[in-house]
């Protein structure tokens, strides 16, 4: 439907544009074809608002690893009942799963970075790239703010890693800005954010964070900012592929 040139050139078009103006875009320009990714966090659950607003039928999906907080699948079912929505659960296959942990342990993220990013990839990258396949273009809640990884993300970009269209409407939202909209929407969110997480994955690899820390310091806590992204999102423009371990 586009190619690299043209989605940069539609990118700096759509730089000023609103959130709701950008999933208008979206809707308008990828009908069924688009899919709304959400982790249930503060910024999935605005998109979720206003997508529901936006779009007629919107499609959501989330990756369930296996290693969730009951947190969040509370707010996973008062997510579809409040919206009146269906959201596709993607799963990791089993065998993956299995051979992983019989050969490195059930905790092997905390071993090394490669073992943390094999981790990622078997629970959340691939079946991500499976049930992306056919899609021309994914939504996602990546804010500039939330880190160093992704202070130079767009509004609309092309995902090299998976070959789509990816689609940040809250880019250039702050914290407090989504906060607002939460609170003036009384939107449903995790509970964990009440006690002090900002940013909310699987539960061994997530805590709160402490006072003066960033938005993602609770995010693999025990590696450098710089490593802290799971193999999914395109990091300064270039792809950030989850590393290889030697089996």
């Amino acid at each position: 439907m586009f190619t690299r040139d043209e989605i940069k050139e539609t990118a700096t078009a759509l730089e000023e544009k609103t959130a709701e103006e950008i999933l208008q875009w979206a809707h308008t320009t990828f009908h069924r074809k688009a899919v709304i990714a959400t982790s249930f966090g503060l910024e999935d659950q605005a998109i979720t608002q206003m997508a529901c607003q936006t779009f007629s039928n919107p499609i959501f999906f989330t990756l369930d690893t296996g290693r969730l907080p009951q947190a969040t699948y509370d707010l996973m079912q008062t997510t579809r009942e409040r919206y009146h929505i269906n959201i596709e659960i993607c799963f990791p296959e089993a065998q993956e799963v299995a051979e992983m942990v019989e050969k490195y342990g059930p905790n092997l993220f905390y071993q090394s970075v490669d073992l943390r990013r094999r981790c990622c990839e078997v629970r959340k990258v691939n079946p991500l790239k499976k049930y992306l396949k056919d899609k021309a273009a994914w939504i996602v809640g990546l804010r500039r703010e939330q880190g160093i990884t992704r202070n130079n993300i767009k509004k609309v970009e092309w995902d090299e890693s998976l070959n789509i269209v990816k689609i940040a409407p809250l880019a250039d939202w702050s914290q407090e800005r989504t906060w607002d909209y939460i609170n003036k929407n009384k939107i449903p969110y995790n509970k964990l954010h009440d006690q002090g997480y900002t940013s909310i994955g699987c539960s061994p690899c997530t805590r709160a964070i402490k006072p003066g820390e960033d938005l993602r310091a609770g995010r693999w806590w025990w590696e450098n900012p710089e490593n802290k992204e799971c193999g999914i999102h395109i990091v300064d423009g270039k792809v950030k592929r989850v590393a290889k371990v030697n089996q």
